[in-house]
């Protein structure tokens, strides 16, 4: 079994897998021990050691020097160790190196096992050493196999389970398929590393961008805040510091070849790039688009705030089934109450005089008119729409 060819090919591992020799024969050693004392049937204490200089295998078994032998496997008496070599005292270790012919075919047997094994431990190990720095990456990966729900895919000889909850509604795989992931978890557990990963994440996104447009790898524009409901909208907030550089610019791209790039990577689905900024009346503004916001009051206290859309504008500002204001909601971390004009005015006129004074005001245009402190809050209110109206008209 064991020749200069068989720690030749240790040597070859050593080369390709990137793996130490000494790995294989330690796991090796420790192996043909037991292979022996089952092959042999005894329970004496033995060592197993490969030799490569050698190219060969050495089995030693040793027993204990006792003044009185309880265990005779592993013990003897000074009396018969000092028939041995009379030089023997109690405590010594009397070792004998023992041959065995049949030995070989199942030395050869264990050998591949371990080998087969210890391979794949050692190449786990490196794997999940690599893939560890990627946590909250994207990676690419293949489909290996579909088990109702749930898609186990290949990354670095690694698998990893894409759950149904991570999958897009929009979402169809085929074993086989490459398909791009983003790695939410690794823990270790009793079977190996557990990898879980996602396509519905906003992380998932946002990876997606960074690959598409150069501004944001390299920094130069952020992704403030991002935020999705995979499957069927995304609202995004960039900015940048650089005056020169438009960050929604960046973001969409020549005719739109970026974010169309990412779009059809998501089987669709929509995205808001938005332009950020540090005023939040503005930025709520901002995030319930692609509406168009007349006014933003905000209470502080509450954290909350009302946008004021014109009557047409309300489902849009809304979104089916509340989707668009509850992603800006989320975007902006402000709780938001979308309002039609017509109710806000009718409202604003009942309560003229219980208009708190507290809350703020912003008309979310570009240009926001200055509005005398003597009117009543009914009278800016309405002089600010009549504004915006005639703009419209």
């Amino acid at each position: 079994m064991v020749n200069k060819d068989f720690f030749l090919a240790l040597d070859e591992l050593e080369r390709e897998k990137r793996i130490k020799k000494s790995v294989f024969i330690e796991a090796l050693e420790t192996a043909l021990v037991i292979a022996y004392k089952k092959h042999t049937g005894t329970s004496k204490a033995v060592t197993v050691k490969l030799l490569p200089e050698r190219n060969t295998i050495k089995i030693v078994a040793y027993q204990t020097v006792v003044e009185v032998v309880e265990d005779k496997e592993s013990q003897i008496s000074l009396e018969d160790a000092r028939l041995i070599n009379r030089k023997y005292k109690v405590g010594d270790i009397v070792s004998e190196e023992v041959s065995s012919k049949e030995f070989g075919r199942i030395a050869a047997q264990t050998a591949k096992q371990v080998i087969m094994q210890k391979l794949r431990e050692v190449e786990g190990e490196i794997a999940y050493s690599e893939l560890s720095q990627k946590e909250d990456e994207l990676v690419t990966c293949i489909v290996r196999r579909i088990e109702g729900k749930n898609v186990y895919v290949e990354i670095n000889k690694l698998e990893a389970v894409l759950m149904p909850q991570d999958q897009s509604p929009n979402d169809r795989f085929n074993v086989g398929d490459r398909i791009k992931v983003y790695v939410k978890r690794i823990k270790t557990g009793p079977k190996g590393p557990q990898i879980i990963v996602s396509r519905t994440v906003a992380g998932f996104v946002k990876r997606l961008f960074e690959l598409e447009v150069p501004e944001i790898a390299n920094g130069l524009v952020v992704i403030k805040s991002i935020v999705r409901e995979a499957g069927y909208r995304t609202k995004m907030a960039v900015y940048s510091e650089d005056s020169d550089i438009d960050a929604v610019g960046a973001c969409v791209g020549n005719r739109g070849v970026r974010v169309n790039s990412v779009v059809s990577q998501l089987d669709g689905e929509k995205i808001d790039i938005i332009p950020w900024c540090d005023d939040s009346l503005e930025f709520i503004a901002r995030a319930l688009s692609p509406a168009k916001v007349v006014m933003v009051q905000v209470n502080d206290e509450e954290h909350s705030a009302k946008a004021v859309v014109m009557d047409d504008m309300l489902s849009l500002a809304i979104g089916k089934d509340g989707q668009n204001a509850r992603l800006a909601a989320r975007l902006t971390g402000w709780k938001i109450d979308v309002k039609p004009y017509s109710t806000f005015a009718q409202s604003a006129a009942e309560d003229e005089e219980e208009q708190p004074e507290a809350e703020e005001t912003v008309v979310a245009d570009e240009t926001q008119e200055a509005v005398s402190e003597e009117k009543s809050a009914t009278d800016e209110i309405l002089d600010i729409f009549d504004e915006d109206l005639g703009e419209l008209d």
